[in-house]
């Protein structure tokens, strides 16, 4: 068996400013979290920061060295739900603001180099030359950064939810630095194929996110996990694999699935 934890760092959702289903912290204990988080056998995290300009980026930074752990990938979807934020959205004062919430993610993220997610914050009903338009702006802004833009299921947005519409976007943003997250709950319901779906996104493959097909601890469902690895493989992909699952069927399971991480994702 090829241990996959090996091949790709296992990683944790950890708020800072609000909290989130994806995680058994409050925010206000992120930085004992994190240490949890490391002692579970993570090796990267995964920020949830509504507002970066509200942190004090320095001392992220070294708790993060202090404890060892990667910032790989800044989520963003926060700044939706709270501020009604939305890079498609038709109001141009909504939109600006959505655009300076990214780049404001994209000076935390750019030091350690990690990826910057456009997830819900594109918006579940706008418009995709608007979203389009949005996310040549924030490219721009740092060539640096990557933008990793996640398909969605049709359930939570009607604006980009297949690998192939997130390609689409890709190409007419026409940026180096954006590039696709797949996650594969949402690919799970919405890809015709798992295999085929990785393949396509090919290097433009930025972020990875697990989720069983419940949305439960990856192996608390039925999706066939195997059938992901292997063409992350084929593609190259080196990223992180973050685990956005819910907290079921119990917070435990998350923090221990680094033990049974290689039996359940094994190539």
């Amino acid at each position: 068996m090829v241990r996959v934890t090996e091949r790709w760092p296992l990683g944790m959702i950890v708020p800072l400013q609000d909290p989130t289903p994806f995680s058994p912290f409050p925010p206000e204990g992120w930085q004992p979290a994190l240490g949890e988080v490391a002692q579970a056998g993570y090796r990267a995290v995964e920020l949830a920061v509504t507002d970066p300009a509200e942190i004090d980026h320095e001392q992220v930074a070294e708790v993060l060295r202090e404890i060892g752990l990667r910032l790989c990938s800044l989520t963003t979807g926060q700044a939706a739900g709270k501020e009604g934020l939305s890079l498609s959205s038709a109001d141009d004062e909504v939109r600006a603001r959505a655009i300076r919430r990214i780049q404001d993610h994209m000076r935390l993220a750019r030091p350690p180099g990690a990826v910057v997610i456009v997830g819900l914050l594109r918006g579940a009903d706008g418009d995709l030359d608007l979203l389009v338009d949005s996310l040549r702006e924030c490219a721009r802004f740092d060539p640096g950064v990557k933008l990793a833009l996640e398909p969605l299921n049709r359930y939570e947005s009607r604006l980009v939810n297949t690998v192939a519409e997130a390609l689409g976007v890709v190409e007419r943003v026409g940026a180096e630095n954006v590039g696709v997250l797949f996650d594969t709950f949402h690919a799970n319901i919405e890809e015709r194929d798992l295999r085929e779906a990785v393949r396509a996104a090919g290097e433009r493959l930025f972020h990875v996110h697990l989720a069983d097909s419940n949305r439960w601890v990856p192996g608390h469902g039925h999706l066939p996990f195997p059938e992901v690895m292997a063409p992350l493989e084929e593609v190259g992909y080196r990223g992180a694999l973050v685990v956005e699952s819910l907290l079921k069927p119990s917070p435990r399971a998350l923090l221990d699935f680094p033990k049974r991480a290689d039996r359940v994702l094994a190539l």
